[in-house]
C-alpha cells in the first residue's frame, strides 16, 4: 500500500501540465491485455473509446467499476470500446482485483506507468473519451457518484456522430 502511494505521489509530481487535451489526438499506445494479446489504441479508430485508468488500491476506482461494466454491456454493440488501463506495479494484483470486481471489458497492463505518464491526468481514476477519429473529446479526473450518467450522455453523443 505504501509503495502504491509513493508511486502515485511520484506520478502526480510529474504532472506539471496535462499532456492530453480535448480536441487533440489521443496519444497512441500498445499494451498487453490481462487476458489476451497486445492491444494498440490506433487500431480502435472508427470506434468510440472510453479509457479508464485505475488501480487496485483506489477506492473510487472500485466504486466506479460496476458502472463501467454496465456502460460496456449497454454500448459495445453500438461501437463503444471500453478499455481499463491498470497502473499497479504487480500484474498479479491487477488480475486478482479484476476478477474480484468482475471487470467485463479488456484490462490493459501499464505496470511501468509509460502510458499513464503520457496521458498525465493527475488523479486516479481518470477517464478519457475518444471519438471515432481518435481525438480526445472528454476528460474526467477522479470519480464521484453520478458521474456515470455524464459518461453515458457523452458516449451517446459520440456514437451518434
Amino acid at each position: 500500500m505504501k509503495s502504491a502511494f509513493v508511486s502515485l505521489v511520484a506520478l502526480l509530481s510529474l504532472a506539471a501540465r496535462a499532456a492530453v487535451q480535448t480536441a487533440a489526438p489521443a496519444p497512441d499506445f500498445t499494451l498487453r491485455a490481462l487476458q489476451g494479446p497486445l492491444l494498440r489504441l490506433a487500431e480502435q479508430r472508427g470506434r468510440v473509446v472510453l479509457i479508464n485508468f485505475w488501480a487496485s488500491w483506489c477506492g473510487p476506482c472500485k466504486q466506479e467499476m460496476p458502472h463501467l461494466n454496465q456502460l460496456h454491456d449497454k454500448y459495445r454493440s453500438a461501437g463503444l470500446m471500453l478499455l481499463g488501463v491498470n497502473v499497479d506495479d504487480d500484474p498479479r494484483k491487477a488480475s486478482e482485483v479484476a476478477e474480484r470486481w468482475q471487470i467485463r471489458f479488456p484490462v490493459l497492463l501499464d505496470s511501468d506507468k509509460r502510458v499513464v505518464r503520457r496521458y498525465d491526468l493527475g488523479s486516479m481514476p481518470a477517464t478519457v473519451l475518444i471519438d471515432r477519429d481518435g481525438r480526445v473529446r472528454h476528460l474526467h479526473r477522479g470519480y464521484r457518484d453520478g458521474l456515470e450518467a455524464t459518461y453515458e450522455l457523452q458516449i451517446r453523443e459520440l456514437i451518434k456522430e
